[in-house]
């Protein structure tokens, strides 16, 4: 038996992409639940996940159930000690672990006010003093673990679970056009020119859009040069 995991809609479920790079990233071999937002076969997907109430919910080989990314990531570093989950170096690790936790309950303006959508862009997007206080934090703390960083254009050199938490914020600066560093926009472009992330993307245009997401203001594609055709 092998992992299962019960993701949502790939355009918008930034806790879904979270959970399914854990798995993609890593070479980690699982069977794809996926289901949709706002849909009343919804609640009957999470059933048969229990006693999870939210995606990603993952189980395990053995039958338990993994509910919460956090829970997932941890675990999945436990179970594949030499996948690479985590930096190798100590402090990076610790650093790696601090700042995926911030990113696990914090940025609360940031992300209440900028669902992610992988769909389409949007253009004079109005930021609060509180979005841009998550935003200057954001950087600092991508700052700092590029200061950590060994070979390579991730936060930390290598992929790590930082990295796969903190993809959805990169994709929300994108959509709504945010204001941001040279250094942010060198790890936005890591992000998008990924292929693993392009085929995540890939996958959620084929599923119809969610009118939930429809915001004020006024739309783009999604910003070029990530699009790569696909809008």
């Amino acid at each position: 038996m092998t992992y299962e995991l019960l993701i949502a809609d790939r355009s918008y479920s930034s806790w879904s992409l979270r959970g399914w790079l854990l798995f993609a990233k890593f070479d980690i071999s699982v069977t794809l639940h996926e289901s949709r937002l706002y849909d009343p076969a919804f609640a009957q997907d999470l059933r048969s996940f229990p006693p999870a109430r939210s995606v990603p919910a993952a189980r395990l080989p053995s039958g338990a159930v993994v509910m919460d990314s956090l829970a997932i990531a941890e675990t999945l570093a436990e179970r594949h000690p030499d996948a690479g989950f985590w930096p190798q170096e100590e402090d990076s690790r610790a650093f790696a672990r601090s700042i995926t936790a911030e990113m696990h309950a914090g940025f609360a303006d940031l992300r209440g006010t900028f669902p992610m959508n992988l769909r389409q862009g949007f253009a004079d997007v109005p930021v609060s003093d509180a979005v841009t206080r998550d935003l200057a934090r954001i950087e600092h703390l991508w700052s700092l673990a590029r200061g950590m960083a060994g070979p390579g254009d991730w936060l930390f050199g290598a992929y790590s679970i930082a990295d796969a938490f903190f993809a959805p914020i990169a994709t929300r600066i994108a959509t709504y056009g945010l204001p941001r560093s040279a250094l942010a926009q060198r790890y936005l472009d890591t992000t998008f020119a990924d292929p693993v992330f392009q085929s995540w993307r890939t996958h959620g245009l084929n599923d119809a859009p969610q009118s939930n997401y429809d915001m004020p203001w006024a739309q783009t594609s999604w910003p070029a040069p990530y699009s790569n055709g696909s809008n």
